[in-house]
């Protein structure tokens, strides 16, 4: 027996047995999803969805970057600024989801009542909910990551060693916004009210966000698009060869897998990597020690003691009152729902931002000027539908998904009722549709004008925006009912689970079959302006048509599917 347990007193556990439980519903969840019926073409169509997302990312940026190489003295270099600029954006990223998820692990989580008064170490209790923090936030950026890196890895001989490189620059990348956006969270829940957290969370996403609209001003990448505004080549290759950003971990990644490709592995990024995360995680460590008790009791106040109705809401049920009391009802419930969950609405103020940044920088697309032709400037803003259809899928990974699930035990209320689960789930389409809708028509229309289209390519991607927007809540809504995680601690956790990445390949995969079907007949159309050429109104109409068909398979046929699973459910 050993001397702890004999004389009376416990061993504090141990980092592997504090996550145990978490391990074990993982692993049990996945037993009971293997025992049912149909679980095998479960994981055959997350396998072929899969392949089919990498193989599309690896084959446009295999044809890309063979054209970087075979490009004297500047391929190289351009490809290591994309690369840059890339994980640039997985950064911010990164930071603003651990900050938000942080929240979460280290003051919301269900488990946090018994890991606090159990006699675990406080370094253990920091580094597991670390490792959770950082699972939840970096699994969409390593999924996006990992075909990036192949196709670097594949067009320039990289072999096995850039795979262990490719690991050992990725690691302490991600590790490093994880420490940081855990420690920002906790100074703030220690310095402000904990009724104030949720709003103060939203300031600090649009000051990052802002920094970072400023950090890509500073840098001006239109200017790679544009060497003829440069004074000589000595100047552009001088720009090219300008860190992208020289005190952040994106670029130190560029640094690390670029020289290793290219020449003789530069080892001091790597040492930078590595030496900043674990600085990260000792002054997160430091702080948790210090801090963490004091911000815990005060994360458990409770920020209004009683539900006061006001002005907007009164007016809401107003205006919803011709769609019928019960319609009426569920989309007033949905709502409150949503505004009540610090991890979902606190990001509105954040997706404001975004697109604001989006809509700004379209301005500064090389698109007007010397050499830039009719082709150009449409084919540009057709093919920004592909990115607006996947900021898109995004937003309703993060607000649509996890509707479904968020209902918890509270779903046998509803199916005790007399309630028919079709017009639970449709109120639940709309609710999430029509503002997702909105917002998609602002990004494209107002990018659309400022970059001058014609008006065919206008009306195109309108059009095409707003059927890939009901294609897409249809796709989020119906897998979330499809794969629910009623046990969940917290809404931003549903989407890492493994209805999250499918729902996230499906969208992909539906947003590449649109962009693909839609382009020849658009091509058509606009060598037909360009050039003269004749257009066949026949590919025309079988692409837009085939198009359409994608879309409204991808809106109706999941929420069929859904409400089935939905009525044949027993609580």
């Amino acid at each position: 027996m050993p001397e702890a347990v004999a004389d009376g007193s416990l061993p504090s556990p141990t980092l592997a047995h504090v996550l145990s439980p978490k391990l074990r519903t993982v692993r049990n969840r996945s037993r009971a999803t293997e025992s049912r019926r149909g679980a095998a073409w479960r994981w055959v169509v997350l396998t072929l969805i899969g392949a089919a997302f990498w193989a599309g990312v690896m084959l446009v940026l295999v044809r890309l970057l063979r054209y970087f190489k075979n490009t004297p003295e500047i391929g190289a270099l351009l490809a290591g600024k994309l690369l840059g600029l890339v994980f640039l954006s997985f950064f911010a990223i990164l930071l603003l989801s651990n900050i938000i998820t942080a929240l979460s692990s280290y003051f919301l989580a269900r488990d946090l009542d018994m890991l606090v008064s159990a006699p675990v170490d406080w370094l253990t209790l920091y580094g597991a909910k670390l490792l959770e923090t950082l699972v939840h936030s970096s699994w969409m950026v390593v999924l996006m990551a990992a075909p990036i890196l192949a196709a670097y890895g594949y067009v320039y001989d990289g072999g096995f060693s850039f795979v262990v490189l490719a690991l050992g620059t990725t690691l302490p990348y991600l590790i490093i916004p994880a420490a940081a956006g855990a420690a920002l969270t906790l100074l703030l829940v220690n310095i402000f009210p904990a009724r104030r957290t949720r709003e103060l969370l939203s300031v600090v996403a649009v000051l990052a966000v802002g920094a970072l609209v400023v950090l890509f001003r500073l840098l001006r990448p239109e200017q790679l698009a544009r060497p003829e505004g440069l004074r000589s080549l000595v100047d552009f290759i001088a720009l090219l060869r300008t860190p992208t950003s020289p005190f952040l971990p994106s670029d130190w990644v560029q640094r690390a897998v670029m020289s290793a490709l290219t020449d003789r592995l530069d080892v001091l990024p790597l040492y930078l990597l590595w030496s900043t995360a674990a600085a990260a995680v000792v002054v997160g460590a430091i702080l948790h020690r210090a801090l963490y008790a004091g911000g815990f009791s005060k994360a458990q106040e409770s920020a209004q003691q009683w539900a006061r109705p006001g002005a907007l809401p009164r007016l809401g049920r107003m205006a919803l009152a011709p769609l019928g009391i019960l319609r009426r009802e569920l989309v007033c419930k949905e709502v409150r729902v949503f505004f009540r969950d610090t991890t979902q609405w606190s990001q509105l103020i954040l997706l404001a931002v975004l697109v604001v940044v989006y809509v700004f920088n379209v301005k500064f697309l090389p698109l007007r000027g010397q050499g830039i032709g009719f082709m150009l400037v449409n084919i540009v803003p057709f093919l920004n539908l592909g990115l607006s259809g996947f900021v898109l899928a995004s937003i309703a990974a993060r607000f649509i998904f996890p509707s479904v699930s968020v209902e918890g035990r509270t779903l046998w209320l509803l199916k005790s009722s007399p309630l028919p689960m079709r017009e639970l789930l449709w109120s639940k389409y709309w609710t999430g549709t029509l503002p997702l809708l909105g917002l998609a028509l602002l990004i494209v229309g107002v990018t659309d004008a400022l970059l001058q289209v014609s008006p065919f390519i206008y009306a195109v991607s309108v059009f095409s925006i707003a059927f890939l927007t009901f294609a897409v809540s249809g796709l989020a809504l119906g897998l979330g009912a499809i794969f629910p995680r009623y046990e969940s601690e917290s809404a931003a956790q549903i989407p890492t689970s493994f209805g999250g990445l499918v729902f996230m390949l499906s969208s992909a995969v539906l947003i590449g079959a649109v962009v693909l079907l839609e382009a020849r007949p658009v091509y058509s159309y606009l060598s037909q302006q360009a050039f003269g050429t004749v257009a066949d109104p026949t590919d025309m109409v079988i692409g837009f048509a085939l198009a359409l068909v994608v879309c409204l398979a991808g809106t109706f046929v999941p929420l069929t599917v859904a409400v089935r699973r939905l009525e044949r459910l027993e609580l």
